[in-house]
């Protein structure tokens, strides 16, 4: 045997042994995995968790509704989640309390992005494979062995090779701006308000009449007060100690400007704002994703 004939097989062996030691270490964390997690669903009493049909290593759950459809990846799903450690029970992930999310089901894996403050998209399709065995406003949960989430590199607060027990929490809704509508219906009725219904969707109840003869145009100069809510009270933004002045056009949010041009200098009114006409699914800083808008306004003065 030359030393070349030698040479090619002692790298032949070598890639040998590398390649099944890396297999082997592939093999072992999933075994790891799967062991946990049944063990997680023993303690726990999850007794209605099963493996997906295909076995690729990750248990659900469902909770449906008796009426509707199953949802396709062409539909547009309304969510929150929930994401914990299945070792520690820490909270990875959690959806904003004044708002929710949306996307297509055929996208669920894009909301890692925005949520883990990453452009990477990880691909992970047991998310879809539960959402589609679901209904509008049905519910699973899914226990996500590390190598089917985010492996051993993790990725903002979740660590390396951490096993995930993840919520969806699904809508009743489609559309995000029913859902807005039904949510800011029932929160007048719990607060036993009676307000206007405008054609743009804005709630709005006035207070004070304005006695300004100005009307306001888009040329207008309006000095405010103005105190900003979300629907459970938490104040966000407020002027009343002291005011805001603005162009009637420089205002950023459609729905106020709906609203505002009924009324002139002088008025105090109250109006609630579905998210599409306020800071809609980009949210701004303070302000989540489809978050509605609950502001108390005065009008100081109009110039024109």
């Amino acid at each position: 045997m030359n030393k070349f004939t030698k040479l090619g097989l002692f790298t032949l062996l070598l890639a040998t042994v590398v390649f099944s030691s890396c297999e082997k270490e592939y093999d072992t964390a999933q075994t790891v995995d799967d062991e946990a997690i049944k063990s997680y669903i023993s303690k726990n009493n999850l007794t209605q968790m099963q493996p997906d049909s295909a076995k690729t290593g990750f248990y659900y759950q469902v909770t449906n509704p008796t009426d509707g459809s199953f949802f396709l990846n062409t539909d547009s799903v309304l969510y929150d989640v929930t994401v914990k450690s299945m070792t520690s029970g820490t909270t990875y992930l959690q959806s904003p309390a004044n708002g929710n999310l949306g996307t297509y089901v055929g996208y669920l894996n894009s909301f890692f992005q925005g949520a883990l403050s990453t452009t990477i998209t990880y691909n992970i399709p047991a998310l879809r494979t539960a959402v589609l065995k679901l209904k509008p406003g049905g519910t699973a949960r899914i226990l996500l062995p590390s190598y089917l989430a985010f492996g051993r590199n993790g990725v903002g607060p979740i660590p390396s090779n951490e096993n995930l027990d993840f919520i969806i929490k699904t809508y009743p809704y489609h559309k995000q701006w029913l859902f807005d509508d039904a949510k800011i219906q029932s929160f007048l009725a719990a607060k036993n308000l009676t307000s206007t219904k405008d054609a743009s969707r804005v709630y709005y109840i006035t207070n004070t009449v304005g006695t300004g003869t100005d009307a306001i145009s888009d040329e207008s100069t309006v000095v405010y007060k103005y105190t900003g809510r979300f629907l459970d009270g938490t104040v966000f933004d407020s002027s009343t100690d002291g005011t805001f002045s603005t162009t009637f056009a420089g205002i950023g949010v459609q729905g106020w400007k709906n609203i505002v041009r009924k009324y002139t200098a002088g008025a105090k009114f109250r109006m609630i704002i579905p998210s599409d006409l306020a800071y809609g699914t980009g949210g701004r800083t303070g302000i989540p994703s489809n978050a509605i808008l609950d502001f108390d306004i005065e009008i100081v003065s109009v110039t024109n």
